[in-house]
């Protein structure tokens, strides 16, 4: 099991107090460290990055896999107002606070356009989040020619949106590209035509699960 690097400064750091009260003599004192190591252990959790299935079986050129693990909010047409101009399908994935929180490339492909804009910090399970709150957007151009949108939105508890990746670069289906701390929802534009294969209340495992089969072709841009 990884840790994201983003992580250890939060995994590491209730265990300085920790530290300091076990080695107290007193054992009432002793018991407050609980709490930080109790801490440590959810930080260990929060940033932890998996091996998945797609880091040694790629998946079909077709297939746009899951950028995130959550439950699947939003599945098949747009919500009005929220996506980006054109034609396109959704897949929006709600994440907990206890689910993985670093965000995978759903396909393989080149980094046409990253663009990030401030907003505001609303609970990330609402409808108005992805357009009125912090976000990233991401628009990737598959091996086969079409474009695929990835939005990572910051949620009521989250402060903070990475990604590591930038317009030229070429990627591939499942790598890990950035993360979003703490609880927040991952976006999925995908081309008219799409076959949307998940449904809303279904659980997600990044980098695994299909979210959808490209019909081919293009789209215009998400961000």
């Amino acid at each position: 099991m990884r840790i994201d690097r983003a992580g250890w400064p939060f995994i590491t750091g209730p265990l300085a107090p920790a530290a300091v009260l076990a080695v107290t003599g007193r054992r009432r004192i002793r018991l407050l460290a609980w709490p930080f190591v109790l801490l440590s252990a959810y930080m260990a959790l929060f940033f932890r990055d998996p091996d998945r299935r797609c880091d040694t079986t790629p998946p079909p050129p077709d297939d746009v896999l899951s950028p995130a693990d959550g439950v699947v909010m939003v599945a098949g047409e747009p919500q009005p107002g929220v996506a980006p101009e054109g034609a396109w399908q959704q897949v929006s994935v709600f994440l907990s606070v206890l689910d993985v929180h670093v965000q995978r490339i759903p396909a393989d492909g080149r980094v046409v356009d990253v663009q990030y804009r401030q907003g505001r910090f609303l609970s990330a399970d609402l409808d108005k989040a992805s357009d009125d709150n912090e976000r990233n957007a991401l628009l990737l151009e598959t091996a086969g020619g079409a474009r695929v949108g990835i939005v990572q939105i910051a949620g009521l508890l989250a402060r903070r949106i990475r990604c590591d990746v930038g317009p030229g670069d070429e990627v591939a289906a499942g790598e890990t590209y950035g993360l979003i701390r703490f609880g927040s929802r991952v976006d999925t534009y995908l081309p008219a035509g799409s076959t949307v294969t998940v449904e809303v209340g279904q659980r997600t495992i990044g980098g695994e699960t299909v979210l959808a089969e490209l019909p081919g072709g293009s789209a215009p841009g998400v961000a």
